[in-house]
């Protein structure tokens, strides 16, 4: 399982609106990518930052997404996002997410 996690600095007053594109237009269109598995959005308390982890099958469906969906979803975003967001990839050592889902395939 892989792991993509965007850090992202939100404009000031924009949680509402930001966590409604999120569950509007994000979801929906990570949910069409293939290998795409979950997505976990945290907003900060003071609503200036907001960080994004999406778990993936392997490491190239994550990458296919990077390549094709995801700048259209930034524009998207960029009403709401201050600046360019830090992206990084990690490979999943642990998740309990992660072994539901094995133990659910086996």
């Amino acid at each position: 399982m892989f792991a993509r996690s965007v850090s992202i600095r939100l404009k000031p007053n924009s949680v509402a609106e930001f966590t409604r594109l999120i569950e509007n237009e994000t979801l929906s269109l990570l949910r069409k990518q293939k290998g795409f598995r979950d997505e976990i959005t945290l907003v900060a308390p003071n609503g200036t930052e907001a960080v994004g982890i999406s778990l993936w099958d392997e490491k190239q469906n994550a990458d296919a997404y990077s390549r094709d969906a995801y700048p259209e979803l930034l524009k998207t975003l960029g009403r709401v996002v201050e600046g360019t967001p830090q992206v990084h990839t990690y490979e999943v050592a642990n998740s309990t997410f992660h072994k539901i889902a094995a133990h659910v395939a086996a």
